[in-house]
């Protein structure tokens, strides 16, 4: 079996009495390009701070690359990189003089791919950090991500509060990487529009908890949108599980979860879209959302918790 590159049991975090992350049990297998999504406050960035090892869970496991990851082994965190959504650098510094602490503090750093990737930015290895625009240090931050050539690739926020074009030149890196090595990339987005066009696997987190998992073209192949006229609602029918419901002036529809073939005469069937089923999930663990949801039916395939 391949070995799934983050693999988690009933992964918690508490900071006092408010909990950050519960009952975390997933696992994400390797080669994917997976999406972290969810609102803020869901807990994302401290899911992916404890996988980086840079934060300790308060109870249960995580595996990394197939090793319990504690942050205390060092040949795990080298085959770890990890961009936190502040992107931090050192101001003062040149590109180059930074490009010169990755390579002094990362064994497998390869300074002919850093020098590449800024070249083709269009960024000076004289320029200071400070000097630069947003979109600029964060692709600089990624570069030294790229330039320690880790196994897993994790990132936070990586294109936040950049203009569109320094965006897509932050996303054909990040994806031209991918193309090259084969890396598995992690990262948290709150731009629906970036799951559909460069993830193949999607984590959804609501109110601190993992709603769903799976791969991203089976997770729109399980899920349907079932509408008829609310003055005379056919019952469901068997095999489904509802996960939103909308209702109009003239009819209702139910977004719900397949678990076998669904053949239905009384409903109006349509495919949802990607965002349609996201939106759903996140508002699971509301009042509204979890009186009228099965959370913890089973799974097709085991993706859902």
């Amino acid at each position: 079996m391949t070995t799934p590159v983050i693999e988690t049991t009933d992964l918690a975090k508490r900071f006092g009495r408010k909990w950050a992350l519960r009952d975390c049990t997933l696992s994400i297998p390797p080669g994917k390009v997976a999406a972290l999504v969810g609102p803020n406050g869901a807990g994302k960035s401290t899911f992916l701070r404890i996988a980086a090892g840079l934060s300790r869970p308060t109870s249960g496991t995580i595996k990394v690359l197939g090793e319990v990851q504690d942050g205390t082994d060092a040949s795990l965190l080298q085959r770890v990189g990890y961009l936190d959504q502040e992107r931090p650098l050192y101001r003062g510094f040149r590109v180059d003089e930074m490009f010169r602490f990755g390579e002094g503090t990362n064994p497998t750093w390869n300074m002919a791919t850093a020098h590449a990737y800024v070249d083709q930015l269009g960024i000076s290895l004289r320029d200071r950090v400070n000097n630069l625009s947003g979109g600029q240090q964060a692709q600089v931050a990624l570069t030294i991500c790229l330039a320690k050539q880790p196994e897993l690739l994790i990132l936070d926020e990586p294109a936040a509060e950049l203009d569109p074009v320094a965006r897509e030149d932050l996303l054909r890196l990040l994806m031209r990487e991918v193309a090259e090595r084969e890396t598995t990339v992690i990262l948290s987005t709150h731009a629906l529009g970036d799951v559909g066009s460069i993830c193949d696997y999607l984590v959804i987190m609501s109110h601190s908890k993992v709603v769903l998992h799976d791969d991203l073209e089976f997770v729109v192949e399980s899920h349907r949108l079932l509408s008829a006229s609310s003055s005379s609602t056919p019952a469901l029918p068997e095999g489904v599980t509802v996960i939103d419901t909308r209702i109009g002036s003239r009819d209702v529809t139910h977004l719900v979860r397949l678990t076998l073939p669904l053949v239905e005469e009384t409903w109006d069937i349509t495919e949802p879209t990607l965002d349609e089923i996201i939106m759903a999930y996140l508002r699971l663990g509301t009042d509204s959302a979890s009186s009228q949801t099965h959370v913890s039916a089973p799974s097709p395939r085991g993706g859902i918790s």
